[in-house]
């Protein structure tokens, strides 16, 4: 349906009303997806983001989910748009997660909702969410592999699939895409844990159902012209903050002209030149420089690289606005083709979507001299069992995930902070109890990473500390950046402590480790440092410590340590499973 332009200015009552009823929109099907979700991933975790889109496919508004997941989904939707067009009807319900489609990683499986007109029975918006599922198949438990070199090692991957067809699921194809298919690649298995997949797909099929009777809900308020009237206004509201911070940058910094350049750990290099228009209030983003696509699995989907520059955009502004698709209206990118940033069809891409992106934004934030270096990581564990065996028999089992947080980088006017997921992350940690009751682990440390923030008038954040001891044999795996190469400081400030992955591992006799006259300290365990990226096969009573980077400091340390400003002091808040329960029980 073609959304006509509204020909005179908005109410600012009502443009804003408008966009809190939309964020409401998506919040609402952000409660019903983790209230009707069962995996850790999507429950504790919060691993998963729900937005509206317009009929045309651009974002309109989402709540405070996941960065990385609310750029590039609009990607998904016009893919899904373009391959469908009107055939769409309604109670038909689309599936979709591969890079190529929109997508980020194939963990993440976005499920979209055309809502249609109860009179002309066109389509007049979309809900949509995204969720990140602990196993997809793939090679590995957890579907992270950090040795991948193609996507087929990865997981199931689906261009679309119609799920649920004129109100009916589609069980027997879920089963032919998630298991059948990525089984029968050499090596690879399909999904160990279908019926949690399952139920989590059937609990974002609901929660986008939530979101198409409140978006009818409020057409029926409103009308669907003044409704779709707002809808354009907010977009033109972001379009213009945008414009204004362009502007301001080159009054700030007396150049229209800014660049950067940072390194992944195996050197790659990602580039940025920006060229501002001030008279527009538009600038070219330009990643001309960008190194070539990788072997391994740090390439980044160009939907991911969108996403990334949307969030930095939309972090940059002072004025509180909806994040949608008017912040990238000013905006052009442009990305080498045959770079790691425009991978092929068949390139592993897991890494790229929760590493790379992080150093794109760490290249964005420092070209316009926003804020120190983060973390730059996510810190991605995996663990579990199941798969093909030696003889390629198929074995049940299971996968777990998570991201594990890290520093923020400081900046003019702030300390960074210790121990958070950042940038476009914005995940929860397990929750150890949770985590221990539901797995064959124990936790025996977890807290901050002393001394590991980069120093400077404005201090970074601390990394975290986190070992594990896994209590039966299984596959372990460790998808992790910033080991070689420490975030950096801006304005004289230091950089900030790389991160380590250790492996405390118990001698065996089976494992040839045990001298013939071993002293009481040779029966003791080895260190041994795995590596930024590395699959291991751990045994009962092995340990795995993983201490994650701080962030950069903002100014020389000399220059005095200093209070963080009103502007930038936050309360403590209560986080975690039963404080969320408490809020939930306490919105009902």
């Amino acid at each position: 349906m073609a959304i006509t332009k509204p020909s005179s200015g908005p109410d600012p009552i009502l443009l804003t009303l408008f966009a809190n009823r939309f964020m409401s929109v998506a919040e609402a099907m952000g409660r019903s997806l983790q209230q009707t979700s069962i995996s850790t991933n999507i429950k504790e975790r919060l691993d998963f983001s729900c937005a509206l889109f317009a009929p045309d496919g651009d974002l309109v508004a989402n709540a405070p989910f996941i960065p990385i997941h609310l750029g590039s989904m609009s990607f998904a939707v016009k893919y899904q748009m373009k391959l469908h067009g009107k055939e769409l009807k309604d109670g038909d319900v689309l599936m979709t997660n591969s890079p190529h489609a929109g997508g980020s990683h194939l963990p993440d499986i976005t499920i979209i909702t055309p809502v249609f007109d109860k009179g002309t029975n066109e389509i007049i918006f979309f809900t949509a969410s995204r969720g990140h599922h602990a196993d997809i198949g793939g090679i590995l438990p957890g579907s992270m592999p950090p040795t991948s070199v193609n996507i087929f090692e990865e997981g199931a991957e689906i261009v679309s699939l119609k799920i649920v067809d004129g109100g009916m699921f589609d069980k027997k194809g879920l089963y032919e895409y998630m298991v059948e298919k990525p089984a029968q690649y050499p090596g690879s298995s399909g999904c160990r844990n279908i019926k949690d997949v399952e139920s989590d797909l059937k609990a974002q099929i609901a929660a986008n159902h939530k979101g198409v009777q409140l978006i009818r809900a409020i057409v029926d308020d409103y009308s669907l012209e003044t409704v779709q009237e707002y809808m354009y206004h907010i977009r033109t509201n972001a379009e213009n903050s945008v414009r204004s911070l362009l502007r301001d940058v080159v009054k700030q910094s007396g150049t229209n002209s800014l660049s950067a350049v940072d390194y992944l750990d195996d050197g790659t290099p990602i580039q940025l030149k920006v060229e501002i228009n001030e008279e527009e209030g538009s600038a070219v983003l330009d990643f001309e420089g960008t190194g070539c696509e990788v072997r391994g699995n740090l390439n980044a989907p160009i939907s991911v690289v969108h996403s990334a520059v949307i969030y930095c955009m939309r972090a940059m502004l002072n004025v509180d606005i909806p994040l949608n698709a008017g912040c990238l209206v000013p905006i052009e990118i442009k990305i080498p083709k045959k770079s790691l940033l425009s991978p092929s069809r068949t390139a592993a891409v897991c890494g790229g979507n929760v590493l790379t992106s992080q150093r794109i934004v760490d290249v964005v934030l420092k070209a316009f001299h926003a804020c120190a270096a983060s973390q730059g990581c996510t810190n991605n564990l995996t663990f579990g069992t199941g798969g093909k065996d030696k003889n390629g028999v198929a074995i049940a089992g299971w996968g777990y995930y998570e991201t594990i947080a890290g520093g923020s980088g400081g900046g003019s006017g702030w300390h960074g902070t210790s121990g958070v997921h950042t940038h476009i992350t914005n995940t929860r940690i397990g929750d150890v109890e949770i985590l221990e009751r539901r797995y064959p682990v124990l936790i025996h440390r977890f807290g901050l990473r002393p001394g590991s923030a980069g120093k400077g008038k404005w201090n970074g954040g601390d990394g975290v500390i986190r070992e594990f001891e896994f209590m039966q044999g299984m596959q372990v795996s460790i998808l992790s950046e910033r080991r070689t190469r420490a975030p950096y400081g801006m304005a004289g400030g230091e950089p900030a402590m790389m991160g380590r992955n250790t492996w405390i591992k118990q001698r065996r006799a089976e494992d040839g480790d045990i001298p013939e006259e071993a002293s009481e300290e040779d029966l003791g365990p080895r260190y041994v440092n795995i590596g930024g990226k590395a699959t291991v096969f751990m045994g009962k009573g092995d340990r795995l410590l993983i201490e994650t980077p701080g962030g950069g400091g903002w100014g020389r340390p000399d220059e005095g340590q200093l209070e963080a400003t009103d502007e930038y002091k936050h309360p403590w808040e209560a986080r975690g499973s039963f404080a969320e329960r408490a809020a939930a029980q306490a919105g009902f």
